[in-house]
């Protein structure tokens, strides 16, 4: 099974040769689970202020629209840098906590 981190380093290498299920599971990985799914978009939601959200579609070929490719990514190195200087902000808060902690 491809990793998540792997399909990554795939989608900035060539964002026009991304399957559409691999962004998926990017997304729900960095994101969560899609506020809206089984329609030609899915939508995630994101953690900043207003309504900002990550949506996808699928386009040929069962691949990922490119543009929608370079927004996750673009989000994604947002959530990277925006966690890089408060690490202790709502990425933190969103980790799932067990009994070992």
């Amino acid at each position: 099974m491809v990793r998540v981190e792997q399909i990554v380093r795939q989608m900035r290498r060539a964002p026009q040769n991304v399957r559409y299920d691999d962004l998926a599971k990017v997304c729900e990985e960095h994101f969560g689970d899609a506020r809206q799914q089984g329609t030609s978009h899915a939508v995630y939601p994101t953690p900043w202020a207003g309504d900002p959200r990550v949506n996808i579609q699928r386009g040929r070929d069962g691949k990922a629209k490119t543009y929608q490719v370079r927004q996750v990514l673009a989000a994604i190195d947002r959530r990277a840098r925006e966690d890089a200087l408060d690490p202790d902000g709502p990425a933190r808060d969103e980790q799932e906590v067990t009994d070992d902690d």
